[in-house]
């Protein structure tokens, strides 16, 4: 890592630009070298996340480990796979249940420093509607499923893929052509990019 992205990604670990709308307070959570090609772009960490402190250390994770094709080793490997989230921190919880949306301070603060030293990256997964939406804006569609259908829009620098959530159980089995269709590409140019 040189010099000046360990000071950033020091600085981001360090942020307290919410400190005051987070309940359990800021962990900013974020993992990278300048050296990865992939870059995983995903919402706000959850409670689990938070305690532990390493990104995707969930069920979600799991799933998206298995949608990459790719160990928990490689997963975690910086010097190949970078993850930022949206929000780096964990927002609360709605009444009825659910995260809050992520933090929206923290993308406009951190990811464009973040990713102009990614100098060697080559693909983002923008995990879920929040990324889509902040990193395609006007190229997205009217649904978060629409802007995944037209994934090969995007690619081979971006690939939009739904959130791996335990709501996505649902989703997948009322959009089979994710499976059939984005996956096998998706792990094909991780396997070339790690």
């Amino acid at each position: 890592m040189s010099k000046s992205f360990e000071q950033l990604v020091k600085d981001i670990r360090a942020c307290q630009i919410c400190a005051d709308h987070l309940p359990l307070g800021p962990r900013p959570i974020v993992r990278g070298t300048d050296d990865a090609r992939i870059l995983i772009i995903g919402q706000a960490p959850g409670t689990r996340v938070h305690e532990s402190g390493i990104p995707w250390d969930d069920k979600s994770g799991e799933r998206l480990r298995q949608w990459l094709n790719v160990s928990p080793e490689l997963f975690y490997d910086e010097s190949r796979i970078a993850i930022m989230p949206m929000g780096f921190c964990y927002p609360g919880r709605v009444e009825k249940g659910g995260d809050l949306p992520p933090r929206p301070e923290c993308a406009p603060q951190w990811h464009g420093p973040f990713r102009d030293h990614l100098k060697r990256l080559e693909l983002t997964l923008l995990v879920g509607s929040y990324a889509q939406n902040y990193y395609l804006a006007d190229k997205t569609t009217k649904t978060m499923t629409d802007t995944v259908r037209a994934w090969r829009d995007y690619m081979p620098s971006v690939l939009p893929t739904p959130h791996p959530s335990w709501r996505s159980a649902m989703w997948l089995k009322k959009n089979p052509w994710f499976e059939a269709e984005v996956l096998p590409e998706l792990q094909s140019r991780v396997a070339q990019l790690t």
